[in-house]
């Protein structure tokens, strides 16, 4: 940097100050000092595009009280002169943490301000570390900061006209999209409650919120997936029942542990009790006191060490019962278990290789009931709409399907009421109990449980359906016919159009381009039904269910037509990666 006075009439407001576009600032309170002395402190200036002009970095307030100064009858000429300090050209990032320092040290500008100056930071190239030592701020500040990007607009303004406070935006930065979307509609109804604070936490997560430190196992190798704050304070487990099956385990570990160091008993209290104290007396291991495992509806679990009953105890100092006798030490230490299980381990995992019918087998056990290594979960099906979900369940393929899935219900034994064949609850004991019975079925019928399995954990509107429907050559007017719901949904007129010229013609599609879409609607389902004497259409399907799908117009925003594309791209890459493909010109060559 170099210091020169500047003729304050060559300054121009910079885009890098934090404060550019914002209203005029007031300075009412340094307008005095500046009238007798003028500027002293110098501002920061950059070398503007035009020759001899220069953009404001920083000193906004001071450079807008001179220009006020300068305008009033009997100003001092000094005043057009302007101490500054001028940077180098085009350094944009550097611009921003001087405009940022300034303001900062001056005024402590809101959060919201700062996420945006921060945010311009890193599109400049700056990490995280550099923000921070530059400000002299904790990573965790800026990360802090910089985790508002992640809120909706609107929230954002919300929060920066303080009309939510500090730990309803901390609790929103673990929201989704629609989760913000669907608060702020709360918000908005003057006579709906939108949950903040702690609340907003409770209804995040239905209810049920469990944080990530009372966890007894180690999250690095757990298997599950954890929400974070993007604050960077809390986290919390997103599956309370992966939660569950991990946290029990460990419970399960401790109390072997427990067992093993001589203690005479482990019990458990589950969450639907509680330990209360007043109810025990404190009794050593040497005399049979046990351990208390307390375990909460909030996953928390507290371990109370060398208690009895009141009862037990008196009884034990009374001499009316016998001590507890020491309990006889396990046959194998959790180390010595450890070894056996991972040999055997091992072992089996060895063979399975020349078993392949056998591992096949496993695996649809896996996919059918879960353990805490696999999440299988069937596709839901959602809709908030009755017609789709009505159109929906009396499909061709849905009842073709679910008639197949209520069969292999029986073949395992399971009721045939049940409303899905996966989506077991991950319990040892029913994957063992469900690859015994496919054990005894022969290689046709496991193939038919594997249909039902894949059918109902394949992810609606994926790339997986496009490629699996298009292999098979799937053809949607076996499978579908318009229905009431399909033009109930049907907004977009050029869309409407373009089917009229599908099933009536192009010369009546031209003739109708003016009508509404109530009219181009009537005579699409008048020639699909046949009616008025029009020539009936047979086996009409939409370009976008048709596989491969299409769009109507270059507009985009069709879903199976993204979905289409990404197995293209899948196809390509394989094509590319073939190792027969690539050796094809070493052949012709030889």
């Amino acid at each position: 940097m170099k210091l020169e006075f500047i003729d304050i009439g060559n300054i121009d407001d910079s885009a890098v100050n934090m404060r550019h576009a914002k209203k005029a600032p007031d300075v009412s309170d340094i307008l005095p000092t500046v009238r007798r002395r003028g500027i002293i402190v110098p501002v920061i200036l950059r070398p503007g595009i035009a020759e001899g002009r220069f953009e404001l970095v920083a000193g906004r307030r001071r450079v807008h009280a001179a220009r006020m100064a300068r305008a009033e009858d009997g100003a001092d000429p000094e005043l057009g002169r302007v101490p500054a300090a001028i940077m180098k050209a085009g350094d944009d990032a550097a611009a921003l943490e001087a405009s940022l320092i300034e303001n900062i040290a001056r005024l402590d500008p809101d959060e919201v301000t700062q996420w945006e100056t921060f945010t311009r930071l890193v599109r400049e190239g700056r990490e995280v570390y550099d923000i921070a030592m530059t400000f002299g701020l904790p990573d965790l500040t800026i990360r802090r900061v910089l985790a508002l990007g992640n809120l909706l607009p609107r929230i954002r303004s919300l929060y920066a006209q303080e009309k939510i406070d500090r730990t309803t935006v901390r609790h929103l930065t673990l929201a989704s999209k629609s989760q913000q979307k669907a608060w702020l509609a709360l918000h908005d109804d003057p006579d709906a409650y939108a949950p903040s604070g702690h609340q907003l936490k409770a209804w995040l997560f239905g209810g049920q919120s469990i944080a990530a430190k009372i966890a007894l196992f180690d999250l690095d190798s757990y298997a599950g997936a954890t929400v974070a704050d993007l604050f960077g304070e809390d986290r919390y487990f997103a599956d309370p029942d992966a939660f569950w099956t991990a946290q029990d385990a460990a419970i399960e570990a401790r109390r072997v542990a427990y067992l093993e160091d001589g203690w005479s008993d482990v019990v458990i209290v589950p969450a639907s009790e509680h330990f209360h104290s007043w109810e025990y007396e404190k009794a050593p291991k040497r005399k049979g006191g046990r351990v208390y495992v307390d375990v909460r509806a909030t996953g928390e679990v507290t371990f109370h060490e060398g208690y009895l009953t009141r009862k037990e105890a008196r009884r034990v100092a009374s001499g009316e019962a016998p001590e507890a006798p020491k309990p006889q030490r396990p046959e194998l230490t959790s180390t010595l278990q450890t070894y056996v299980d991972l040999h055997r381990h091992a072992a089996v995992r060895a063979a399975l290789l020349t078993r392949p019918e056998v591992a096949l087998r496993l695996m649809v056990a896996h996919a059918i009931v879960g353990s805490h290594l696999w999440r299988v979960s069937p596709e839901p099906q959602t809709t908030r709409r009755d017609e789709v979900r009505e159109s929906i369940e009396t499909a061709r393929g849905e009842t073709v399907f679910d008639e197949r899935r209520r069969a292999v219900l029986d073949m395992l034994g399971f009721g045939s009421e049940e409303a899905t064949v996966t989506g077991g609850d991950g319990d040892d004991h029913g994957v063992a109990g469900v690859f015994l019975r496919l054990i005894e079925l022969p290689d046709p019928a496991v193939m038919e449980v594997i249909t039902v399995v894949i059918g109902e954990t394949l992810a609606a509107g994926s790339a997986a359906v496009e490629a699996v429907g298009t292999e098979i050559g799937i053809d949607m007017a076996d499978w579908w016919q318009a229905d009431e719901a399909l033009f109930g949904l049907i907004r977009d007129r050029e869309v409407l159009g373009r089917m009229v010229g599908e099933v009536a013609g192009q010369l009546i599609a031209t003739a109708n381009a003016g009508e509404k879409s109530k009219t181009l609607k009537r005579i699409i389902a008048d020639h699909l039904a046949g009616a008025d004497g029009r020539a009936k259409v047979e086996r009409w399907v939409p370009r976008w269910m048709q596989f491969p799908p299409s769009a109507y117009t270059a507009r985009g925003g069709v879903g199976t037509v993204a979905a289409h594309a990404r197995v293209i791209a899948a196809r390509d890459m394989h094509t590319a990666s073939d190792p027969d493909d690539q050796a094809e010109p070493f052949r012709q060559a030889a």
